[in-house]
């Protein structure tokens, strides 16, 4: 067994083992084979962290998780993450946070992630939350959206290959359904604007109000300029950053969806770049219904290709 399997059977026992706070380090070596000297030696030096320090942390950050999204009481969360005591836990905590578990439930952060060498933590709602096992920059993910455009040119010939030719020959009418309510130019530019604003407050663990569904947009034209000038410098310094460090493959948790998710960086950018496109080309169309020409047909062909 190699190195990197020790650190990949302990993760496992470990996400297997969150709700059993008696479990200990001997009783994870046991699970990979291992003696208990052999097992923290090993684990210790692939990951910076023993196997103690790692379980310990895990679990504390999934108290302080659970202290301002859940609600739950301090004793009960204590014993869950192995204290034999309110007092112990509540020290432990902050020692680890810098203030104490009641005082970090009235706070409005939500940033529960430690300093961890190893570059693991807690996963809500109850996973782990691993490390890149590469660096990934910005030709990889644009490598990756080529190949998921490949891909899904293929599906789509093949859901095709199941229709007369009555169907497949049918002008298409506009349908959408199940990416915008409306198909107006002012509330897919607040979509885009938006969508921006979202992942920077994801990204930075920030509060965010997603705008509700179905919702009549009045936007004025000039408060969408303002907040795109300030989102999207931001989101493209965010980029720039990433891509310079390598860390598209790095994960982070999004916790403004309804139950927090964790996503890689890179899968996030793909993601916004694909539903801007479809956002965008709706727009250029309407433009060019109402007679404004000059964007072509937002073609980012040659604007890629110009010098920066």
């Amino acid at each position: 067994m190699t190195s990197t399997d020790v650190l990949g059977a302990l993760l496992g026992a470990m996400a297997e083992t969150l709700d059993r706070p008696e479990t200990n380090a001997a009783e994870l070596a046991a699970r990979v084979h291992l003696s208990r000297f052999h097992f923290d030696r090993i684990v210790t030096a692939m990951a910076g962290e023993s196997p103690t320090a790692i379980r310990r942390r895990v679990l504390l950050e999934r108290a302080a998780y659970r202290l301002t999204s859940e609600g739950c009481g301090v004793l009960p969360l204590a014993i869950e993450a192995g204290y034999g005591s309110h007092e112990a836990f509540s020290r432990a905590f902050a020692r680890a946070y810098g203030v104490p578990p009641r005082e970090w439930r009235g706070g409005r952060t939500r940033a529960f992630f430690l300093d961890a060498p190893s570059g693991v933590h807690f996963h809500p709602p109850a996973g782990l939350r691993l490390p890149a096992t590469k660096e990934a920059k910005g030709m990889d993910v644009l490598v990756k959206m080529v190949a998921h455009h490949v891909w899904l040119t293929g599906e789509l010939i093949e859901r095709a290959a199941g229709l007369d030719d009555a169907t497949l020959d049918r002008p298409i009418e506009l349908s959408v359904e199940g990416v915008d309510d409306d198909l107006s130019i002012r509330y897919l530019l607040d979509r885009l604007v938006w969508q921006q604003e979202m992942w920077l407050a994801s990204v930075d663990d920030e509060p965010f109000q997603v705008p509700e569904c179905g919702r009549t947009v009045r936007t004025p034209i000039a408060e969408l300029r303002a907040r795109h000038a300030a989102a999207g410098a931001r989101f493209l310094a965010m980029v720039e950053r990433l891509n310079e460090q390598g860390r598209f493959d790095e994960t982070f948790v999004d916790t403004t969806c309804d139950e927090p998710r964790v996503f890689t960086y890179g899968g996030m950018v793909a993601h916004v770049l694909t539903f801007a496109a479809h956002r965008r080309t709706l727009i250029v169309g309407a433009l060019y219904d109402a007679g404004i020409t000059d964007l072509s047909h937002g073609d980012p062909m040659h604007f890629v290709g110009e010098p920066a």
